[in-house]
């Protein structure tokens, strides 16, 4: 296998729109129109991403790829027809929202495509050993869409979808998914929840999205019985509790589970400047997770290891969030520091409520064992 890491990345994604928006809200009535970027989603915080990764020098010393788009075939492996087309006639319609928080404009499905498309090809060259590991600089998002229906700003499943094709195509069998976006990734959950050949972990803010849920206690069913986990944090936690809920809860069930790839959902909102949620992880935070999961990869399943592009919406913050984990990804450390760490250091929890966050880890890691 090549020690290359991998980058997926195409023009088309940033191109993506979710319309005029104020945050999440639709302009209109009493929500008036932004006076800067039209809402969260935009692309300018993976734009900004991609940027910094060029001007560090980082992109110069990975194997820098597009892909094909994914087909019908790919999809309905994992969407139902009727949302495929649906999804189709809309986004041919001039767009809309056919889910829940979910817009998006003409074209939105071509555009989509591409976006799941990168995903696939990601774990396809992992598998086939063309690239050692790999990171897919995913828009629009994916893990909160379901087999019919599209939620928050994902509107195809786009890990779900890289992995059956790669079972499909390639053999692949037992599969890890690891999710980090402060947002529980319910879609993912709900797509392999009665499945045992697939492991799923969301680390999230507590009753963040979807509103008011925890998960806890799902924990699958059928076939699916233990394969599922939801590590819910207490808004504020810091770095202490995202590196506990790794090292006592996600490493020991990855052990338990044996798989032969480890997939990262990397939303990178649990930001402490996020604006979607309420969370004070900092880049090193990111970059110690990501050695974590470079280390378990390595120990468990060859090195097999693909991180996909979720949430993050901070535009100052996020392209040194990304930096971090694509750095420790491909091996390398360039010369840029991020000049938000020490304030985000220095706004941790202090002794008392980390006690509290970590005795809560310690409860679901007795849960989860």
């Amino acid at each position: 296998m090549k020690s290359v890491t991998g980058f997926y990345t195409d023009e088309w994604t940033f191109w993506h729109s979710v319309g005029l928006q104020a945050l999440f809200l639709p302009v209109g009535g009493y929500v008036q129109p932004p006076s800067g970027a039209a809402g969260a989603d935009t692309p300018d915080s993976k734009r900004r991403l991609l940027s910094l990764l060029k001007t560090s020098g980082l992109l110069d010393r990975m194997a820098v790829a597009g892909a094909a788009p994914i087909d019908d075939t790919d999809l309905t492996r994992v969407h139902t027809s009727r949302y495929i087309d649906e999804f189709r006639r809309v986004s041919a319609a001039g767009g809309g929202d056919i889910g829940d928080f979910a817009p998006f404009s003409a074209g939105g499905f071509d555009i989509a495509c591409i976006s799941a498309g990168l995903a696939k090809a990601a774990v396809a060259d992992v598998m086939t050993g063309k690239v050692a590991r790999a990171y897919a600089l995913c828009r629009p998002a994916g893990h909160h869409c379901l087999a019919d229906r599209s939620m928050g700003f994902c509107v195809l499943a786009n890990i779900p979808v890289a992995i059956e094709a790669a079972r499909a195509e390639h053999g692949l069998g037992r599969v890890a998914i690891v999710d980090w976006d402060v947002h529980h990734g319910n879609g993912t959950q709900s797509i392999y929840y009665d499945r045992g050949d697939t492991l799923t972990i969301s680390i999230h803010q507590e009753h963040c999205f979807p509103p008011g849920y925890s998960g806890v206690e799902d924990r699958g069913e059928g076939d699916g019985q233990g394969t599922n986990i939801n590590i819910s944090l207490p808004a504020g936690a810091g770095d202490a509790a995202y590196l506990a809920s790794i090292d006592r809860i996600v490493l020991p069930a990855l052990e338990r589970f044996k798989p032969d790839l480890i997939v990262v959902a990397s939303g990178l909102d649990a930001g402490a400047a996020d604006p979607m949620a309420r969370m004070l992880a900092h880049s090193e935070t990111f970059r110690a997770m990501t050695a974590r999961m470079v280390d378990a990869a390595d120990r468990m399943c060859g090195g097999r290891l693909v991180i996909v592009h979720e949430g993050g919406y901070s535009e100052a913050c996020v392209p040194f969030l990304g930096l971090a984990i694509v750095e420790t990804l491909a091996g390398e450390r360039t010369d840029v520091a991020d000049p938000t760490l020490a304030i985000f250091q220095a706004q941790q929890p202090g002794p008392e409520a980390t006690a509290f966050q970590l005795d809560w880890v310690e409860t679901l890691a007795r849960r989860f064992a």
